[in-house]
């Protein structure tokens, strides 16, 4: 039953993703799909919420609400040894020493209380309902999963391209170093010249290490969330796809019907509500039936009757209904009355601050959306720059000075549209996620 559960939320959850930008990628590159599956199969958190919506689940059931009969089987026996006098009401007296007495019963018994003033239906709705919060709380556990192995791949793709370009501008620095020597060796240029090439090719070097650094740990960190091997090596793609659809009003009513804190405060009322049908059930009175079929065999050593044995049903019906109980109903029923209040009130605020954090989260994502797109223009407006800078430098037509300008403006334009990017897909994560479908 806990796999069940977790292959049909899992099943529904991956067949909706839809990430245009992966479909056709190498085997040697994971994408981001194949990660969310494989940490949706291993991450401790889901696997732990998992088996608690299998409690839920087992809870569930008629007998654990209290509609159900009990049949038990019992035994008893109680034995003695005693010294008796006895003066029968014909004067006649008997007497003995150690006289031994013998009772054994045994059979079984059957108690169903067939009326408790319906709270017997109520708790068996409320067990269904806590069912319901398992399956939210599943939902909540694989949201955050997703999100977080989704912000941790992406980072990962917006490193790669920062690397890519510092590997570029480490080739030319090279290369730069090799015409200032040659330019040197011909006495076309000054040793000063030649040392300004290494210092800025070394300068490049610490920068792509340092790159290298932080793309090698969030691999690891990728590794570990979605509970793999955290040495296991691979590949990223290369393009981070945003998704520019997104509409303001479509992820409000989204939110306001998936989002799983909200239903969490929702079905929290209607535990409230249940709980309050209970209390008002014990204003009733409750009726138990009884039945049994019991075994009898006493001994006794003086008496009457020295040997006794019987066998048969009893059955009967018990009725009770408290009368008073020092006012405890009465505080219970405000009690429950209470805490439904306060579920209407949390589900505001929720609802609420659901609706401000999707709001301002959008205006986010178009300023986003509008910060990449220039930073993409500026990335290939610098490209540019620096492809005739290198044409110049190569036939000595301008300085040392401002080809080294042209090579970091073009590594900072990379740096920043990568970085816009990154941000851009952040800010659409985090709306589906308020909206409760990360594949909107």
């Amino acid at each position: 039953m806990k796999q069940k559960a977790l292959h049909k939320i899992v099943a529904l959850f991956i067949a909706s993703l839809s990430f245009s930008a992966i479909m056709a990628q190498e085997k040697e590159f994971l994408t981001v799909n194949e990660a969310i599956e494989i940490a949706l199969e291993n991450n401790y958190q889901i696997r732990i919420v998992t088996n608690e919506l299998e409690i839920d689940e087992t809870s569930v059931s008629k007998g654990f609400a209290g509609m159900l009969p009990t049949v038990n089987a019992v035994a008893n026996t109680n034995n003695s040894i005693q010294n008796i006098s006895q003066t029968r009401s014909d004067g006649t007296s008997l007497s003995q020493d150690n006289a031994k007495n013998n009772n054994l019963n045994y059979g079984v018994e059957l108690d169903w209380t067939i009326f408790d003033g319906l709270r017997m239906f109520a708790r068996y709705d409320q067990l269904k309902e806590m069912k319901k919060l398992g399956e939210i709380e599943l939902q909540k556990a694989i949201l955050a999963t997703v999100s977080d192995v989704m912000i941790t791949y992406y980072d990962l793709v917006q490193q790669k391209r920062q690397l890519n370009a510092l590997d570029s501008t480490l080739v030319i620095s090279r290369q730069r170093v090799e015409l200032a020597n040659n330019r040197f060796n011909i006495g076309k240029a000054s040793k000063l010249e030649l040392l300004n090439a290494q210092v800025d090719e070394n300068t490049d070097q610490t920068q792509y290490y340092r790159q290298q650094e932080l793309f090698k740990n969030t691999k690891t960190r990728l590794n570990e969330i979605i509970g793999r091997e955290i040495k296991t090596d691979f590949s990223v793609v290369d393009l981070i796809a945003i998704d520019r659809s997104l509409d303001l009003i479509t992820l409000e009513e989204k939110a306001k019907a998936q989002n799983p804190q909200l239903q969490t405060q929702l079905i929290n009322k209607k535990i409230a509500e249940l709980e309050l049908k209970q209390n008002k059930g014990d204003r009733l009175p409750s009726i138990s039936a009884q039945a049994g079929y019991l075994f009898h065999d006493s001994e006794s050593s003086l008496g009457f009757s020295t040997s006794n044995q019987s066998r048969g049903f009893n059955f009967g019906f018990t009725a009770r209904l408290n009368l008073f109980d020092g006012l405890n109903k009465k505080r219970n029923k405000k009690i429950a009355e209470i805490e439904i209040e306060n579920s209407e009130l949390w589900i505001e605020q929720q609802t609420q601050s659901l609706l401000t954090q999707i709001s301002t989260a959008y205006q986010t994502y178009q300023t986003n959306l509008n910060l990449m797109e220039l930073e993409v223009r500026n990335e290939d407006i610098a490209k540019e720059n620096l492809d005739i800078t290198i044409a110049k430098y190569n036939i000595g037509t301008i300085p040392t000075i401002e080809f080294r300008a042209a090579q970091l403006n073009y590594i900072n334009a990379v740096v920043r549209s990568s970085n816009a990017a990154y941000a851009a897909k952040l800010s659409e994560i985090r709306l589906k996620e308020l909206a409760g479908n990360l594949a909107l």
